[in-house]
């Protein structure tokens, strides 16, 4: 049984042939009717996945904590922007700033702007902050894009929103980089296919690269939000931090679907699935460098979380915590900060894009700048 939006991918094949990855993954996360983040809250037991924000409120709390000692480094402006990209639930933002009550003066001076555009989350967001806004009088303000945010100084979360930018495909055959698109099969199946002639775009995005061996995938980003993003902060003023799952560049296959928290067939059931790819962390460095930022990092979650005093803080809650809280909180850091199956310690990486006049941003090292 096929799915409203796979009926109209098929249509769209049929019209104009076999389309890039990067088109059908932002079909099946976009679409305006059938999209998967325009249907749906996908996060939590109930949903498909979950996020570091809904694992504990240790995550957004040292995040806030970040913020305030970043707005610190900027000279306090007020007002500034602290923006959100892809914020979920809203309950990173609204750990954030309960967190931040600690320096009055930050909260004082933030203007929250989320970047969103499914309803069924924005729903959620205003329920998350709606404490926040009736405690300060500020309204919080949405946006389709980055580029709509008003100008001025800003500090940027980004927690998981890269790895749902859609991605071109590229495989090695020996004779050269040739384009995966997706197409009909001869059952009649959505299936991979290549382009014949080698693609033009791709020698020059891997030129940075060791030579490929026979059948490897290069993975090229949507590289405009993120081109946004840096031309904003440099131009304004502020800093970035983009947390997710990804690596330091390579070649790889990373193209996966998640539904009801299992791994899935990206081509089953397009729409009804959470669809991402690893995000390349060296190319959103040399994006930002390009803009005139300085970049540190790719550092892995575990060890940042551990900067920001993860142990302390879990130590607190657990101080006074009856045993089955105590062992929640315990389960938490484990997962947020550990490097085995199922934890996030290593496979989450942290990258700080940061105007040139910053200088080093909190919980890095001037040794951890990106200079490749």
């Amino acid at each position: 049984m096929t799915t409203p939006l796979e009926e109209e991918i098929r249509l769209l094949i049929a019209a104009e042939g076999p389309m890039p990855v990067s088109r059908y993954m932002a079909l099946c996360l976009g679409h305006p009717r059938h999209g998967y983040y325009v249907t749906r809250d996908p996060l939590g037991a109930r949903g498909d996945f979950t996020t570091a924000p809904e694992i504990s409120q240790m995550f957004g709390e040292l995040i806030g904590l970040w913020a305030v000692a970043a707005w610190q480094q900027m000279g306090m402006p007020d007002p500034f922007r602290l923006v959100e990209l892809g914020p979920g639930r809203g309950t990173l933002m609204a750990d954030a700033l309960r967190a931040a009550r600690l320096v009055p003066a930050f909260g004082a001076a933030a203007r929250i702007h989320l970047v969103e555009t499914s309803p069924v989350l924005r729903k959620a967001q205003a329920r998350a902050l709606a404490a926040h806004e009736e405690r300060t009088g500020e309204r919080v303000s949405w946006h389709a894009r980055i580029e709509d945010v008003p100008a001025g100084p800003a500090i940027v979360l980004a927690n998981e929103f890269l790895d749902a930018l859609p991605v071109d495909q590229y495989v090695w055959t020996g004779a050269g980089w040739h384009e995966r698109k997706v197409g009909i099969g001869a059952q009649g199946q959505l299936t991979f296919g290549l382009d014949t002639a080698p693609s033009r775009m791709a020698p020059a995005l891997a030129a940075h690269l060791p030579p490929p061996a026979p059948g490897a995938v290069l993975e090229v980003m949507e590289s405009g939000p993120a081109r946004a993003l840096a031309g904003r902060i440099a131009a304004e003023g502020g800093i970035a931090l983009a947390i997710d799952y990804g690596h330091a560049g390579g070649h790889g296959d990373t193209l996966q679907a998640l539904k009801a928290h299992r791994f899935a067939d990206p081509l089953a059931d397009p729409g009804e699935a959470d669809l991402t790819a690893h995000v390349d962390f060296a190319r959103l460095a040399l994006l930002g460098r390009e803009a005139g930022l300085k970049a540190f990092g790719p550092l892995e979650q575990g060890d940042f979380l551990a900067r920001l005093g993860l142990a302390a803080r879990a130590d607190r809650l657990m101080r006074d915590a009856a045993p089955n809280a105590a062992a929640a909180v315990a389960a938490a850091v484990r997962r947020l900060a550990g490097t085995g199956d199922g934890e996030m310690g290593r496979l989450f990486k942290v990258l700080a894009l940061a105007h040139p006049h910053l200088g080093t941003p909190p919980a890095f090292d001037p040794s951890e700048e990106f200079t490749r």
